[in-house]
């Protein structure tokens, strides 16, 4: 993404606000916030990070979380779990130590259900409110602008900050209380990995069966089969291509979440326990970073 960018925005209010990760989910979020008309301070833990965000959107970097939430009407997140999610909200340099009264933190991390909670309660003894809102769309959903998002938390919380996170999204839902937000990403993983799977088997035996699979994803794409990992990794998953998207070694994680969850509530999950062990194996080929599509690489 860059200052080119032709995403519409819808008008909202200025606000001051503040980002806090800057990965390939995070930079373009937080660039679109910038580029939508908000005032947008930043923090990465590298710093040179920050540095090339501010020079690209001209927003404004703090070196710590607690200084880039002070002033900020609302704090956007997202870094790797629910370790690194603690590190910057809590302590003395964390997130909440610099958010004023009656200001919003809106975690879009891929994290537990169970951290969600806690930090929505440590949030409310502090007088500050915290929503999670992970997101789907990948990279591409972040760079264009068009990511869905699935909140957790208090409805007025939730109504003050989705015209804002509309910047970076297309849909920006309240699910229910706090932790829906990371139960209904997890319930997106599921399907995620049985799809992905699916995909792969039907593109290898239809290649093994000497069939333009070119030609057929294109044809059965318009059918019952259709979906959105058919339409966007079909061709790629054909020629072999995996060096950019989700990677395998954050849908393991993310998935290692579901796990624990199922644990919980009794859920049984035989095709997507399968599905993750394949992912493993997908791991010992040296596929820790290729994207999730990456998966047919085992049936060649």
């Amino acid at each position: 993404m860059n200052s080119t960018n032709s995403r519409i925005y819808e008008p909202t209010p200025a606000r001051p606000v503040a980002f806090l990760g800057l990965g390939v989910m995070g930079f373009p979020m937080a660039g679109h916030l910038a580029l939508a008309g908000h005032q947008v301070t930043v923090y990465n833990r590298s710093a040179a990070k920050a540095a090339a965000w501010a020079g690209e959107f001209r927003g404004r970097t703090a070196p710590t979380p607690r200084e880039a939430a002070s002033g900020a009407e609302i704090v956007f997140c997202c870094v790797g779990n629910d370790d690194d999610l603690r590190s910057v909200v809590l302590g003395p340099d964390g997130a909440f130590a610099g958010m004023k009264a009656g200001a919003i933190f809106v975690d879009h991390t891929t994290a537990s259900a169970d951290v969600a909670r806690e930090l929505y309660a440590a949030g409310r003894q502090l007088g500050l409110q915290f929503v999670d809102a992970p997101v789907s769309g990948g990279q591409a959903g972040a760079q264009n602008g068009l990511l869905t998002v699935m909140c957790g938390g208090d409805a007025a919380a939730f109504d003050a900050a989705k015209p804002v996170g509309m910047a970076f999204s297309r849909a920006f839902t309240r699910l229910g209380d706090s932790g829906a937000g990371q139960l209904t990403k997890m319930v997106n993983q599921i399907c995620i990995a049985g799809l992905v799977q699916a995909l792969s088997e039907a593109i290898a035996f239809g290649q093994n069966a000497g069939l333009d699979m070119a030609q057929v994803l294109d044809v059965i794409g318009k059918g019952a089969a259709q979906s959105w990992q058919m339409d966007n990794r079909g061709k790629t998953m054909i020629a072999g291509q995996f060096d950019f998207g989700f990677a395998v070694d954050w849908m393991r994680k993310d998935l290692g979440l579901v796990f624990d969850e199922a644990k919980r509530n009794g859920a049984r999950l035989p095709v997507t326990a399968l599905v993750d062990q394949f992912y493993a194996d997908v791991q010992a080929l040296g596929g820790q970073r290729w994207d999730t599509s990456s998966l047919i690489r085992r049936l060649k």
